[in-house]
């Protein structure tokens, strides 16, 4: 399916992004391969949102900032994404404040918390 630019995920990409827990982003790299990588995706009103556990050395990251089309697997649903880039402020707390409600129980939380992920935070939009 294509969406317009600017256009959120329909309801039910955004209601079944908020209850999975981890999902596998595929990106690709230069050479033609395209690995997926487990990650966890968060919601926040009408924005998806993911980060590199890793930081900037995540090769998933590394790769989505060279080629920003992106699938996210979840199940067995395919859903096209764009990944921007969203490094400010707002949209590191709004990242954070959806990790700490959707992952509060599980003891690798703080891992995604670390200052040195913060600026590995990307929005998803629809491809």
């Amino acid at each position: 399916m294509v969406y317009a630019a600017g256009m959120p995920f329909p309801p039910d990409v955004l209601d079944l992004l908020a209850r999975t827990d981890e999902v596998r982003i595929q990106t690709r790299r230069p050479d033609g391969r395209a690995p997926r990588t487990i990650i966890w995706v968060m919601t926040d009103e009408d924005d998806v949102f993911v980060r590199s556990v890793r930081g900037e050395g995540g090769r998933w990251y590394q790769a989505a900032l060279v080629d920003p089309q992106v699938t996210i697997h979840v199940g067995d649903r395919a859903v096209a994404a764009r990944a921007v880039p969203a490094a400010d402020e707002k949209s590191i707390a709004r990242c954070s404040a959806a990790l700490e409600r959707k992952y509060a129980r599980n003891s690798s939380l703080r891992y995604m918390l670390r200052p040195k992920t913060l600026g590995t935070t990307i929005r998803l939009e629809p491809a």
